[in-house]
Formats: C-alpha cells, sequence, structure tokens
C-alpha cells in the first residue's frame, strides 16, 4: 500500500460528502525549562454544522488551564474558530498557533471527568497563547493510495505526523511565560468518529531535536489491529511496525500513571518508560445507531519519559477507551 503526501496536503482538503468529514490539526509542547506544556487542536466538522475546539495547558502549579469549545462551522476553508487559529506559514517546516479566550483552572484535573461539573464550579481566566512551530524531523504518514479502513469505523482518510520546536508565548490570567520547547504536530482529514476504535494507546516524546518517538496502538472490537510508530534518532527517521505497551493503572476510574513502550524497526529496537506527570480526562459522546448512549473517554497524560541511556524527554500519553457500564476497555491489556 502507497502513502501520498505532498506540500499541499499542508492545506486543507476538499469537503468529503461523508456527514462526519473531519478535518482536524493537533499540535502539542512541553518546556522543561518553564515547566510548562500543553495542546492544542481544531476540527471542522462543516457537514455537521460544528467544530471541535480544544485548548489545554499543563502549568508549573499544577494546575490545568482547559477549554473546549463547538463553534459553529459550515465550510472547510480554514482552521480558524472559537478563539483559535492555525496557519500553514511554509509547507512541512513552519506553523503557527493562536488562541485568545478564556480558560477553565482546574487545581484537580481529573474533576473534568464530569464536565458539567468542572466548568460550573472552577474559576476562569483569560488566556493568550502565540506559538511557532518548526520542523525537526521528516514527516510520517499521508493518504494512503487504497483505502484502510472498515465502513463505519472511519478515524482518519489521511493522517500524518512531525516532531517539532516550538516556541513563543502563553499567557494565562496575570502570569505569562516565555516557553521554548519540543512537541509534536499531526494533520487528518476523513471521516471520523471517536467511537470507531475499541481503544487506542498514542504516545508521543521528544528529548531535544536529535530524539524523538510517537507509539501507536490501536484496537478494533473484533481484532488485535494495528501497531506501529516511528523513531527520530540522530537524523533519521525509523518507521516501526512492532509497538509494546504496558501500562500501570491508578485509582477507581483506571487512569494510566506509568507506561512503558517498546518500538522496534528492521534495524533496531527502542525501549521507553513513562510517568505521568498530569492528566485530564475527556469525554465524547453520540448516539449508536440502536439509540444507545457511546461514551469515549480520552485520558490526556503530560508525560516525563526516561530513555535507557538515561536521557529525559517529555510529552503526552493519549489514552482512548470506549466505557462499558462506566468502565474503561482497555484497561485489562
Amino acid at each position: 500500500m502507497g502513502v501520498r503526501l505532498e506540500p499541499q496536503d499542508e492545506y486543507l482538503h476538499e469537503l468529503g460528502p461523508e456527514p462526519n468529514f473531519n478535518e482536524s490539526m493537533y499540535f502539542n509542547l512541553y518546556d522543561p525549562g518553564a515547566g510548562l506544556g500543553g495542546f492544542f487542536r481544531l476540527g471542522n466538522r462543516a457537514n455537521e454544522g460544528t467544530g471541535e475546539m480544544t485548548c489545554c495547558l499543563y502549568l508549573p502549579d499544577g494546575r490545568v488551564a482547559f477549554m473546549f469549545k463547538r463553534p459553529t462551522v459550515t465550510s472547510n476553508d480554514a482552521l480558524d474558530a472559537a478563539g483559535m487559529a492555525f496557519e500553514v506559514v511554509r509547507p512541512f517546516e513552519e506553523l503557527t498557533v493562536s488562541y485568545r479566550g478564556k480558560v477553565v483552572l482546574l487545581d484537580d484535573p481529573l474533576a473534568m471527568a464530569e464536565p458539567r461539573t468542572a466548568f460550573a464550579e472552577n474559576p476562569y481566566a483569560e488566556c493568550e497563547v502565540d506559538l511557532t512551530y518548526r520542523r525537526v524531523s521528516d514527516m510520517f504518514g499521508g493518504e494512503p493510495d487504497t483505502p484502510h479502513e472498515r465502513p463505519g469505523e472511519e478515524f482518519a482518510r489521511g493522517h500524518y505526523e512531525q516532531l517539532v520546536a516550538g516556541a513563543g508565548t502563553v499567557r494565562v490570567g496575570e502570569d505569562t511565560w516565555t516557553v521554548d520547547g519540543f512537541g509534536l504536530r499531526d494533520h487528518s482529514w476523513g471521516p471520523r468518529f471517536w467511537q470507531a476504535p475499541w481503544y487506542y494507546r498514542w504516545l508521543t516524546g521528544n528529548a531535544g531535536p536529535d530524539f524523538g518517538f510517537m507509539a501507536s496502538r490501536v484496537a478494533r472490537r473484533d481484532s488485535d489491529d494495528t501497531r506501529g510508530g516511528f523513531v527520530w534518532d540522530e537524523g533519521r527517521l525509523h518507521l516501526c511496525r512492532s509497538v509494546e505497551v504496558r501500562t500501570e493503572w491508578t485509582g477507581e476510574d483506571s487512569y494510566h500513571r506509568a507506561v512503558e513502550a517498546v518500538l522496534t524497526s528492521s534495524e533496531r529496537q527502542w525501549r521507553v518508560r513513562g510517568r505521568v506527570l498530569s492528566l485530564i480526562p475527556l469525554r465524547n459522546r453520540r448516539t449508536g445507531p440502536d439509540g444507545d448512549a457511546m461514551v469515549t473517554r480520552i485520558s490526556e497524560g503530560m508525560t516525563e519519559w526516561t530513555l535507557e541511556d538515561g536521557r529525559t524527554g517529555y510529552g503526552l500519553s493519549e489514552y482512548l477507551d470506549q466505557l462499558v457500564d462506566g468502565a474503561p476497555v482497555g484497561v485489562a491489556e
């Protein structure tokens, strides 16, 4: 199966006919000097007349500053909604992220497991974000030349990722930080239901400009499905066809607190161990074809990674699980 990726893919694609057509970009970042990290996402779901905007900042004092909105979106002309905007300056080389709006300040980020209560009972602050992201690694991914998703289980027709360096300013209330760190960005387009995977584990990390990785493990309801990712090591992108993930869980709600991942390419193997510094659980709901509510939990963990040679890196560990009787389905693995 071939994969196509061209500079034009950095821009928005023609709106597809599917009711659940989604086009989205995502950026994460962590600056260990400032002790601040976060992620930003915009998704257009124009055929549904809506979008998805997420701003999440892990603050140095342990709080999380968070906002999610569903703005009205009726076209796929730009990723610019609800105070957030992404701009491509140079394809594959430089992009910008900006946000102007409110965030809710969470002393206990786990409170977002009940979003209505969390938004009602916690204070708000004004937030400004201005970041410039520049290329670190080669590109990974693109759009396959043959369909690779089963009908009804679509998540992204095209998808690519890249390790990046990010720098700029973040203001929350009266506090302002100058940040200069590393992260990962992605871009997806095509039909998407958050309920398509049974569960997945998506791990990203950077240890400076010379090392970074992405590990993905996606499970379907009726099969083991896919494992893969990449390692960026001393200027070379290594494709990994094998990914093993082990998780330590905590609490009655089973949130991940520690992760060990082994990524294997055709030439060598890398092992990374992660410690979750802060975690916020997010939620997506949809009514299924039978009328029953389908609930998806996405646990976003800002994570400190330790490499086998002792180097330290940072990134996100994102755990998506469908909830059945209130419990995440992937805990047993």
